[in-house]
Protein backbone atom coordinates (compact mmCIF):
# COMPACT_ATOMS: atom_id res chain seq x y z
CA UNK A 1 0.00 0.00 0.00
CA UNK A 2 1.82 3.67 -0.99
CA UNK A 3 1.93 6.45 1.14
CA UNK A 4 1.39 8.93 -1.47
CA UNK A 5 -2.06 10.06 -1.47
CA UNK A 6 -2.42 12.49 -4.26
CA UNK A 7 -4.38 15.75 -4.63
CA UNK A 8 -5.09 18.66 -7.17
CA UNK A 9 -4.48 22.31 -6.35
CA UNK A 10 -4.96 25.50 -9.14
CA UNK A 11 -1.71 27.21 -9.27
CA UNK A 12 -1.54 30.08 -11.96
CA UNK A 13 -4.81 28.84 -13.20
CA UNK A 14 -3.79 25.23 -13.69
CA UNK A 15 -4.60 22.18 -11.96
CA UNK A 16 -1.78 20.56 -10.63
CA UNK A 17 -1.60 17.10 -8.82
CA UNK A 18 0.57 17.18 -5.51
CA UNK A 19 0.85 14.86 -2.93
CA UNK A 20 2.75 16.09 1.01
CA UNK A 21 3.95 14.12 3.61
CA UNK A 22 2.46 13.95 6.86
CA UNK A 23 4.08 15.64 10.05
CA UNK A 24 6.36 18.85 10.44
CA UNK A 25 10.08 19.09 9.92
CA UNK A 26 12.31 21.83 9.69
CA UNK A 27 13.37 20.84 6.05
CA UNK A 28 11.30 20.92 3.35
CA UNK A 29 11.63 19.33 0.27
CA UNK A 30 10.50 20.16 -3.35
CA UNK A 31 10.33 16.49 -5.40
CA UNK A 32 9.65 16.63 -9.05
CA UNK A 33 8.65 14.08 -11.26
CA UNK A 34 10.12 12.25 -14.25
CA UNK A 35 8.79 11.25 -17.77
CA UNK A 36 7.03 9.01 -18.52
CA UNK A 37 6.47 8.58 -14.72
CA UNK A 38 4.33 10.55 -12.52
CA UNK A 39 4.91 11.66 -8.46
CA UNK A 40 3.87 8.17 -7.30
CA UNK A 41 7.96 7.32 -9.01
CA UNK A 42 8.90 8.36 -5.30
CA UNK A 43 6.64 5.38 -3.52
CA UNK A 44 9.71 3.42 -3.28
CA UNK A 45 11.54 6.34 -1.45
CA UNK A 46 8.75 8.17 0.35
CA UNK A 47 8.78 6.44 3.74
CA UNK A 48 12.31 7.07 4.53
CA UNK A 49 12.65 10.77 2.48
CA UNK A 50 9.76 11.68 4.46
CA UNK A 51 11.89 10.75 7.86
CA UNK A 52 13.81 13.58 6.87
CA UNK A 53 12.00 16.38 5.22
CA UNK A 54 8.21 17.84 4.81
CA UNK A 55 7.40 16.14 1.25
CA UNK A 56 5.93 18.01 -1.31
CA UNK A 57 5.97 16.26 -4.96
CA UNK A 58 4.61 17.04 -7.91
CA UNK A 59 3.66 15.95 -11.19
CA UNK A 60 4.87 18.93 -13.28
CA UNK A 61 2.81 20.68 -15.47
CA UNK A 62 1.58 18.62 -18.62
CA UNK A 63 3.29 15.65 -17.11
CA UNK A 64 2.04 13.03 -14.83
CA UNK A 65 -1.69 14.26 -14.44
CA UNK A 66 -1.39 18.14 -14.20
CA UNK A 67 -2.93 20.51 -16.48
CA UNK A 68 -0.55 20.83 -19.65
CA UNK A 69 -0.05 24.48 -20.93
CA UNK A 70 2.17 24.47 -23.98
CA UNK A 71 4.38 27.70 -23.41
CA UNK A 72 5.56 25.87 -20.32
CA UNK A 73 7.07 23.04 -22.45
CA UNK A 74 10.62 23.84 -22.14
CA UNK A 75 13.09 23.61 -19.32
CA UNK A 76 13.43 27.13 -18.65
CA UNK A 77 10.22 28.07 -18.46
CA UNK A 78 9.53 25.29 -16.47
CA UNK A 79 12.09 26.30 -14.33
CA UNK A 80 10.21 29.48 -13.44
CA UNK A 81 6.91 27.14 -12.85
CA UNK A 82 9.23 24.96 -10.29
CA UNK A 83 9.86 28.30 -8.05
CA UNK A 84 5.83 29.45 -8.43
CA UNK A 85 5.12 26.20 -6.90
CA UNK A 86 7.48 26.56 -4.11
CA UNK A 87 5.96 29.67 -3.54
CA UNK A 88 2.62 28.79 -3.79
CA UNK A 89 3.23 26.01 -1.11
CA UNK A 90 5.53 28.05 1.23
CA UNK A 91 8.21 26.31 1.01
CA UNK A 92 10.71 29.05 1.98
CA UNK A 93 13.95 27.38 1.29
CA UNK A 94 13.68 23.88 -0.07
CA UNK A 95 15.41 20.77 -0.92
CA UNK A 96 14.60 20.44 -4.49
CA UNK A 97 14.67 16.60 -6.13
CA UNK A 98 14.61 16.93 -10.21
CA UNK A 99 15.61 13.46 -11.77
CA UNK A 100 15.25 12.93 -15.71
CA UNK A 101 13.15 15.99 -17.04
CA UNK A 102 13.34 17.95 -13.83
CA UNK A 103 17.05 18.12 -13.91
CA UNK A 104 17.56 21.60 -16.76
CA UNK A 105 14.27 22.90 -15.04
CA UNK A 106 15.67 22.59 -11.32
CA UNK A 107 19.07 23.77 -12.50
CA UNK A 108 17.37 26.49 -14.86
CA UNK A 109 15.44 27.67 -11.34
CA UNK A 110 18.40 27.47 -9.73
CA UNK A 111 20.76 29.94 -11.80
CA UNK A 112 17.61 32.26 -12.24
CA UNK A 113 16.94 32.56 -7.99
CA UNK A 114 20.50 32.46 -6.21
CA UNK A 115 19.73 31.36 -2.78
CA UNK A 116 16.19 30.00 -3.38
CA UNK A 117 16.77 26.43 -2.52
CA UNK A 118 18.86 24.98 0.42
CA UNK A 119 20.35 21.96 -2.40
CA UNK A 120 19.35 20.56 -5.29
CA UNK A 121 19.81 16.83 -6.52
CA UNK A 122 18.83 16.00 -9.89
CA UNK A 123 20.29 12.90 -12.89
CA UNK A 124 19.12 10.98 -15.74
CA UNK A 125 18.09 14.08 -17.32
CA UNK A 126 19.74 15.19 -20.36
CA UNK A 127 22.89 18.22 -19.72
CA UNK A 128 25.66 18.23 -21.52
CA UNK A 129 26.14 19.96 -24.89
CA UNK A 130 26.91 18.33 -27.76
CA UNK A 131 23.90 15.92 -26.78
CA UNK A 132 24.87 12.32 -25.44
CA UNK A 133 21.58 10.97 -25.58
CA UNK A 134 20.87 7.27 -26.75
CA UNK A 135 17.80 4.93 -27.36
CA UNK A 136 14.72 6.22 -27.54
CA UNK A 137 15.18 9.79 -26.25
CA UNK A 138 17.76 10.56 -28.51
CA UNK A 139 15.12 9.67 -31.29
CA UNK A 140 12.28 11.57 -29.56
CA UNK A 141 14.60 15.01 -29.41
CA UNK A 142 15.63 14.36 -32.81
CA UNK A 143 12.62 12.75 -34.90
CA UNK A 144 11.96 15.52 -37.79
CA UNK A 145 8.10 13.79 -37.85
CA UNK A 146 6.06 13.05 -35.24
CA UNK A 147 3.28 11.28 -36.45
CA UNK A 148 4.87 7.86 -35.89
CA UNK A 149 4.66 8.66 -32.12
CA UNK A 150 1.11 9.96 -32.83
CA UNK A 151 0.31 6.72 -34.27
CA UNK A 152 1.63 4.70 -31.45
CA UNK A 153 -0.73 4.27 -28.79
CA UNK A 154 0.46 5.90 -25.58
CA UNK A 155 0.31 2.95 -23.74
CA UNK A 156 2.58 1.27 -26.17
CA UNK A 157 4.90 4.11 -25.50
CA UNK A 158 5.19 3.93 -21.97
CA UNK A 159 4.90 0.08 -21.71
CA UNK A 160 7.76 0.29 -23.48
CA UNK A 161 9.48 2.76 -21.68
CA UNK A 162 8.62 1.16 -18.11
CA UNK A 163 9.58 -2.35 -18.99
CA UNK A 164 13.04 -1.57 -19.21
CA UNK A 165 13.07 -1.11 -15.45
CA UNK A 166 15.63 -3.55 -14.08
CA UNK A 167 15.30 -5.18 -10.66
CA UNK A 168 12.02 -3.49 -9.54
CA UNK A 169 8.55 -5.06 -9.53
CA UNK A 170 6.61 -1.58 -10.13
CA UNK A 171 3.41 -2.27 -7.89
CA UNK A 172 0.35 -2.61 -10.01
CA UNK A 173 -1.45 0.89 -8.42
CA UNK A 174 1.69 2.93 -9.23
CA UNK A 175 1.95 1.27 -13.06
CA UNK A 176 -1.54 2.16 -13.81
CA UNK A 177 -1.22 5.39 -12.45
CA UNK A 178 1.76 6.36 -14.98
CA UNK A 179 -0.41 4.45 -18.16
CA UNK A 180 -3.62 6.63 -16.86
CA UNK A 181 -1.20 9.72 -17.06
CA UNK A 182 -0.37 9.46 -20.80
CA UNK A 183 -4.27 8.71 -22.16
CA UNK A 184 -4.78 9.70 -25.77
CA UNK A 185 -2.34 12.24 -27.50
CA UNK A 186 -0.83 13.08 -23.96
CA UNK A 187 3.01 11.91 -24.77
CA UNK A 188 3.26 13.60 -28.24
CA UNK A 189 1.92 16.49 -26.75
CA UNK A 190 4.82 16.59 -23.95
CA UNK A 191 7.47 16.11 -26.48
CA UNK A 192 8.11 19.49 -26.99
CA UNK A 193 9.95 19.75 -23.94
CA UNK A 194 12.80 17.12 -24.38
CA UNK A 195 12.88 18.73 -28.16
CA UNK A 196 13.72 22.00 -26.58
CA UNK A 197 17.20 20.55 -25.65
CA UNK A 198 19.04 21.39 -28.29
CA UNK A 199 18.18 25.13 -28.12
CA UNK A 200 17.94 25.51 -24.24
CA UNK A 201 21.05 23.22 -23.17
CA UNK A 202 23.40 25.30 -24.34
CA UNK A 203 22.09 28.29 -22.49
CA UNK A 204 22.34 26.21 -19.22
CA UNK A 205 25.57 25.23 -20.21
CA UNK A 206 26.65 28.87 -19.98
CA UNK A 207 25.09 29.33 -16.80
CA UNK A 208 25.95 26.14 -14.44
CA UNK A 209 29.52 28.07 -13.60
CA UNK A 210 27.40 30.87 -11.60
CA UNK A 211 24.98 28.22 -9.37
CA UNK A 212 26.15 28.70 -6.46
CA UNK A 213 23.69 26.09 -4.99
CA UNK A 214 25.13 23.17 -3.71
CA UNK A 215 24.08 20.52 -6.65
CA UNK A 216 23.92 16.62 -6.11
CA UNK A 217 24.34 14.49 -9.58
CA UNK A 218 22.42 10.59 -9.15
CA UNK A 219 23.35 8.70 -12.01
CA UNK A 220 23.05 5.01 -13.03
CA UNK A 221 26.11 3.41 -14.09
CA UNK A 222 23.56 1.62 -16.80
CA UNK A 223 21.66 4.08 -18.36
CA UNK A 224 21.05 3.25 -21.87
CA UNK A 225 19.73 6.92 -22.63
CA UNK A 226 21.45 9.48 -20.49
CA UNK A 227 24.49 7.98 -20.30
CA UNK A 228 26.79 8.88 -17.02
CA UNK A 229 28.77 11.42 -19.50
CA UNK A 230 25.97 13.90 -18.29
CA UNK A 231 26.65 13.68 -14.93
CA UNK A 232 30.16 14.52 -15.44
CA UNK A 233 28.92 17.56 -17.73
CA UNK A 234 27.12 18.68 -14.81
CA UNK A 235 29.80 17.94 -12.25
CA UNK A 236 32.88 19.99 -14.27
CA UNK A 237 30.70 22.95 -14.66
CA UNK A 238 28.53 23.39 -11.24
CA UNK A 239 31.09 24.80 -8.83
CA UNK A 240 29.57 23.05 -5.63
CA UNK A 241 28.56 19.95 -6.89
CA UNK A 242 29.20 15.87 -5.90
CA UNK A 243 28.48 12.84 -8.69
CA UNK A 244 27.05 9.79 -7.06
CA UNK A 245 26.79 6.70 -9.61
CA UNK A 246 24.45 3.84 -8.17
CA UNK A 247 24.64 0.80 -10.32
CA UNK A 248 21.09 0.89 -11.92
CA UNK A 249 19.78 1.80 -15.38
CA UNK A 250 17.63 4.77 -16.13
CA UNK A 251 14.92 4.53 -13.54
CA UNK A 252 17.51 4.60 -10.97
CA UNK A 253 15.01 6.16 -8.32
CA UNK A 254 13.21 3.25 -8.49
CA UNK A 255 15.79 0.60 -9.24
CA UNK A 256 18.20 1.68 -5.98
CA UNK A 257 15.77 3.22 -4.24
CA UNK A 258 17.69 2.41 -1.02
CA UNK A 259 20.62 3.95 -2.03
CA UNK A 260 19.39 6.61 -4.02
CA UNK A 261 17.20 7.72 -0.67
CA UNK A 262 20.68 7.20 1.14
CA UNK A 263 22.40 9.81 -1.28
CA UNK A 264 19.67 12.26 -0.75
CA UNK A 265 18.92 11.86 2.61
CA UNK A 266 23.28 12.34 2.81
CA UNK A 267 22.97 15.40 0.89
CA UNK A 268 20.10 17.22 2.59
CA UNK A 269 21.96 16.63 6.25
CA UNK A 270 25.07 18.35 4.92
CA UNK A 271 23.34 21.38 3.52
CA UNK A 272 20.70 21.82 5.89
CA UNK A 273 19.40 24.93 5.90
CA UNK A 274 20.75 27.59 8.64
CA UNK A 275 18.03 28.28 11.26
CA UNK A 276 16.99 31.51 12.12
CA UNK A 277 17.67 32.90 16.04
Amino acid sequence: MTEIKPRFRSIDGLSIRYAESDGPHEADALLLSPWPESLFAFDASWARLAEHAHLVAVDLPGFGHSELREDLLSPQAMGEFVVRIADEFGLAKPHVVGPDIGTSAALFAAAAHPGRFSSVTVGSGGASVPLNLGGVLDEWVRAEDLAPYRALGPKDIVTFALGTIEGYQLPDVVREDYLAAYRGQRFVEQMPYVRAYPAELPVLGGLLPGIETPVQIIAGRKDPVVPPANAEYLHERLPHSRVVVLDAGHFVWEEAADEYAGAITGWWRANAPVQSA
